[in-house]
């Protein structure tokens, strides 16, 4: 089941992208949108108490009152990571090496 290996802040940004509020999503809301959303999760309150506050501190989530928002730099869609292209490097000819002018004596 694919939701098993999701964390509860993913279970969290999903359910505020969802309920779509101008005020922000209460805990209330987000635990009944996880419980009806992801039945497969055994739903433990002190797991998204914990995820809410680590989020707010780290500033994932913004808080008002009793209610969250995501941050804005969470709204924005994820940037596709860049594929790097491997460039095959052509053989490069080795230059000749020069003879080192032989050292002039004292005179």
């Amino acid at each position: 089941d694919p939701f098993i290996t999701m964390g509860y802040y993913e279970m969290i940004k999903a359910a505020i992208l969802a309920d779509k509020s101008r005020k922000g999503t209460s805990s209330v809301a987000i635990k009944k949108y996880i419980e009806a959303t992801y039945p497969a999760v055994t739903f433990k309150q002190h797991l998204l108490r914990t995820a809410l506050k680590s989020a707010v501190a780290s500033g994932k989530l913004s808080q008002d009152k009793q209610s969250y928002k995501l941050s804005a730099a969470e709204k924005k869609p994820p940037k596709a990571p860049k594929k790097k292209v491997v460039k095959k490097k052509a053989p490069k000819k080795k230059a000749p090496k020069k003879k080192a002018a032989p050292k002039k004596g004292p005179s």
